[in-house]
């Protein structure tokens, strides 16, 4: 789109106004290349970050004043006082589309249907609406779908959404779904600041931009004293500026570009004042204190305003989201609302945000005609707001709640505050719904009968929900609060001890607090059981399963007793987990899974397919777990369950690393690490897999990188499991690196933990490993009496992966005893055993130390084993595996071909150059390579000679992981 450059205002105008901004840019340069450098280069992403006033938007204008050819320019904003309206912003961005659309409508699928309830004004362009599928998450990922086909039909499209800090939950999810896969046609462009944003991540989950599109992080900066010196000169047309001016308007105003604009606004005679030496500046400055300088400014703006345009000026600052004229003056109460607003625009107090709607320049702005206020007024104006809004269709219930809170009608605020929290709920914006509960707990005016309910709502949304503000602390503060009842302390303590398993750290003040709970919960029995049920968990931290079991039993007991359905659903689902984890046999033997009836009833069903699927995980049952996972996410769906389904994503990421599905998987796992990186249990079973992807790879920084997250190191604190495999992971990573010393370490660690909880199923990856090691080390006796503890320990267990690791086990020892028969007849019993589960990765390094046994017998036999092995690792992506059987085969004469570089691949990368770039970009020296591939530090340097070459690059430095794609 082509633009002409705005004319701007002159410094003095006949009404004597100052220029309102610099008419150049200040300080920004490099910025605004990389952002005309990105933009046109489609797809693309661009965050824009910086503090409030220091020129997000400046920049956004400036780029918008160039000439950007063939782009449409779609332009949302989110607003400090929001409805929990998901999508609002990029929707707002999308109304002034109808002249592109109506020439590209054509090409639009059904699934575009879903968006003419939402944008009437293109309804006429979109075909009919599908039905809906009545499962939340789906319709939601059709919308985005829909969202994502509509840009994509636009033709060349610049997407810019400004105040991202603002944005409801839907907005931030919206924005992650088409920055994460934009169409080709579609540019990005979010300004935020990052110290607004629920939690510092400005999408809501961890962003990292994929492969294949521009990208770019723009940071601005504060100006430096050179830089506020150039800007005050060009605010007043070239005047010559002091350097001692220019030093004190910096320290004072901490070179934030919008304040230096509104000091200079402030000053009398900034022309003057600007060629003062030091002593005077100093006094003209220390006249304006930095900390209500903005309120100096609009103070003296508002003096020169009429009182009606002042009435309608603090109505706004009340309002605090932009307005039409028409409410504004009903807020204020005044009739001439129209010859009001006109002067506030003119004396630069208000500006029109968008197409009839009027607000201040920035928040600043707001916050300081609101400062000017004494708290009657203030009341006053916040219950005249209360009124307005209530007769607004739809009622915007946040607005009514945050008025009904500031005019002091507490009976308001409460019923408000309620109603808008569960209107959040219904659209998915569990921050907004749990960020409004919290607030209204800590009033203390809200009356004692009030507080249990509000109390115990709020932890029943954010034990379902996953999009939420962290409310802990908030019911933690509950518990000392005075109005709450024992039997809503009770079920506070219960959804608290549930919210801290889930946090980093929180196990064992998680248990602690359930059990109080417990005790707490004499009235209220099924809630108290389910608390039972939680500490009956066998994989919660280092408590022994001595002590685990008691609950447990407690759990099964009650169970049996129970009439309810989904109560009896409800425990049934934690019990059932916790004794699969452990091998227990007579959970498939009693499958208990009844056919729901009701959401609640499937809820429970659903916890139940995901919780015995994980277990199956550990345990060795894959293809159960594989259909498990399948019905349990169908189930979570259809009743609405996040937290649910997203344990169940996890678990078959795990699932995929066990049983070879590698493709992809490393990609999948990181973005679900993004999603779900404050969720303790699913993030380090992610870094698990991530771990031992990398560790396959001989990535070894990575790896350590990643294991060390699993809870390998704060067992106390961990899913055990995860911790044990974790430890493992970390000592196959060490004995690879013939790092001995340090893989003992891991390994007494990891079986520190196995015989404290007193679970040896969850040995499964530790055992051959840990063999491995001690016989590495000398300590035979310990590899052999480990053995011996291993097999008594699962005997009777129902857990097949721990038999196949036995049998590698006594096969580990048989080959260093020199017993090779012996050895060769375990390993291909541990072989068996992992292909039928499947297992193909352990199977393949079994299968490795069985053609290791053969060599000395049946040579034809064990190159034709490590021939295959090459195609399996390959096949698997366990890079460093395949370079060790190739370096074998080598090395005893076979004729396996190797994956260099060969004639015909011309500019492209061979496989052996892509694995020797990746390990570029992941920073390792030619020697390090040659050790991870098996080759010699020559061949590695002309490797990576060709790999610069072919991508186009001078030096190792500027190898990105993005010229691998």
């Amino acid at each position: 789109m082509s633009r002409t450059p705005k004319s701007r205002a002159r410094r003095c105008d006949p009404g004597g106004l100052m220029r309102t901004s610099s008419p150049v840019l200040v300080g920004r340069g490099d910025q605004l290349g990389a952002l005309r450098a990105a933009v046109p280069n489609q797809p693309a992403v661009v965050m824009i970050e910086g503090e409030a006033g220091v020129g997000k938007s400046r920049l956004v204008r400036e780029l918008l004043d160039t000439d950007l050819g063939p782009l449409s320019v779609l332009m949302g904003h989110c607003q400090p006082v929001g409805e929990p309206f998901p999508y609002g912003a990029v929707l707002e961005a999308l109304r002034d589309c109808t002249d592109r659309l109506a020439r590209n409508h054509s090409r639009l699928s059904p699934v575009s249907g879903v968006l003419g309830s939402l944008l009437p004004e293109l309804a006429g362009y979109l075909p009919a609406p599908l039905p809906s599928t009545g499962d939340p998450r789906a319709d939601r990922h059709r919308l985005f779908r829909a969202l994502r086909e509509l840009l994509g039909v636009l033709g060349p499209v610049l997407l810019i959404v400004e105040d991202l800090h603002w944005a409801d939950d839907g907005s931030r999810q919206l924005l992650r779904f088409l920055m994460g896969d934009p169409p080709a046609n579609l540019s990005i462009v979010v300004t935020y600041r990052r110290e607004d944003v629920p939690g510092g991540v400005p999408l809501g989950s961890a962003y990292r931009p994929p492969t294949g599109i521009t990208s770019a992080l723009l940071e601005l900066e504060p100006l430096d004293v050179a830089e506020v010196r150039a800007l005050t000169s060009a605010i007043l047309d070239g005047e010559t500026v002091s350097a001692e001016f220019a030093a004190k308007l910096h320290e004072r105003t901490a070179g934030i570009p919008f304040v230096v604009e509104e000091t200079l606004r402030a000053l009398r005679n900034p022309a003057g004042a600007v060629h003062a030496d030091g002593a005077t500046a100093r006094r003209l400055l220390d006249n304006v204190d930095v900390p209500v300088l903005l309120r100096d400014a609009i103070a003296e703006r508002l003096a020169a305003l009429p009182a009606a345009a002042t009435r309608l000026v603090e109505a706004a600052a009340v309002l605090g989201a932009p307005a039409s004229a028409e409410l504004l003056g009903d807020v204020a109460e005044i009739s001439e609302s129209r010859a009001a607003l006109t002067h506030a625009l003119t004396g630069h107090v208000l500006h029109e945000v968008d197409a009839r709607r009027y607000g201040f320049r920035h928040a600043l702005a707001q916050q300081a005609v609101y400062d000017t206020l004494s708290g009657p007024d203030r009341q006053e104006l916040h219950r005249r707001a209360v009124e307005v809004l209530d007769r607004v269709e739809p009622r915007p219930l946040v607005q009514l709640a945050e008025h009904s809170e500031r005019a002091g009608r507490t009976s308001e605020w409460l019923r408000y505050g309620e109603a808008a929290a569960d209107r959040a709920v219904e659209n998915g914006d569990a921050g907004t719904a749990t960020a409004l509960l919290q607030r209204l707990l800590l009033d203390p005016a809200v009356p004692v009968a009030d507080v249990d309910r509000l109390a115990i709502k709020l932890g029943q949304v954010a034990h379902q929900g996953l999009d939420q503000l962290d409310p802990t602390e908030a019911l933690e503060r509950l518990l000392s609060d005075r109005r709450l009842s024992t039997a809503a302390r009770g079920q506070v303590r219960h959804y608290r001890g549930v919210l801290l398993i889930r946090q980093a750290g929180g196990i064992e003040e998680a248990r602690s607090e359930l059990e109080r709970a417990v005790a707490d919960l004499t009235e209220l029995p099924e809630l108290a059981a389910r608390g039972e049920a939680v500490l009956g968990l066998s994989y919660l931290g280092m408590t022994p399963m001595s002590e685990v079991q008691p609950w447990l039993d407690s759990v099964s007991r009650a169970r049996a007793a129970e009439t309810d359905l989904e109560q009896k659903m409800a425990l049934y689902a934690n019990e059932v987990g916790s004794k699969m984890h452990t091998g227990d046999p007579s959970v498939l033997a009693e499958w208990d899974f009844r056919p729901a009836s009701t959401s609640g009833e499937l809820r429970q069903l659903a916890r139940a397919h995901c919780n015995l699927a994980d277990a199956m995980t550990t345990t060795g049952h894959f293809s159960r777990c594989a259909d498990l996972l399948r019905d349990g996410l169908r189930f979570a769906a259809e009743c609405g369950a996040p937290f649910t389904a997203s344990t169940a994503h996890a678990t078959r990421t795990r699932l995929d690393w066990m049983t070879g599905n590698w493709d992809g998987l490393a990609d999948r796992a990181s973005s679900l690490l993004d999603e779900y990186r404050d969720l303790f249990p699913l993030a380090s079973e992610l870094c698990l897999v991530l771990g031992s992807l990398a560790m396959a790879r001989g990535e070894w920084a990575e790896a350590t990188s990643y294991l060390t997250e699993t809870g390998a190191f704060a067992p106390e604190e961990s899913i055990t499991p995860v911790a044990v495999a974790g430890c493992a992971a970390l000592a196959r990573t060490m004995l690879a690196q013939d790092e001995i010393t340090r893989a003992c370490v891991d390994v007494d660690r990891g079986l520190a933990i196995v015989r404290t909880k007193g679970v040896w199923v969850w040995a499964t990856e530790l055992g051959p490993v840990a063999v491995a090691t001690f016989l590495a080390a000398g300590r035979e006796t310990d590899a052999e009496t480990l053995i011996e503890q291993i097999a008594g320990g699962i005997e009777g267990r129902d857990a097949p992966m721990a038999f196949a690791a036995l049998a590698w086990c006594r096969g580990l020892l048989a080959e260093a005893r020199g017993r090779f028969d012996t050895a060769i007849s375990l390993f291909r019993e541990a072989v068996d055993r992992y292909s039928a589960l499947p297992a193909p990765y352990p199977a393949a390094l079994v299968a490795e130390r069985e053609a290791a046994c053969l060599l000395s017998s049946d040579h034809e036999k064990a190159a034709e084993i490590l021939s295959a092995l090459v195609d399996t690792f390959d096949g698997l992506g366990a890079t460093r595996d395949a370079a060790r059987c190739r370096h074998q085969l080598r090395s005893i004469g076979g004729g396996k071909p190797s994956r260099r570089g060969r004639r015909g691949y011309g500019d492209e990368l061979s496989p052996r150059e892509q694995e020797v770039a990746r390990l570029l970009v992941a920073g390792h020296t030619n020697r390090k390579i040659a050790d991870v591939l098996f080759l010699s530090p020559r061949t590695v340097e002309q490797h990576a000679a060709r790999v610069l070459r072919k991508l186009g690059v001078s030096s190792r430095a500027e190898l990105q992981a993005e010229d691998l794609a």
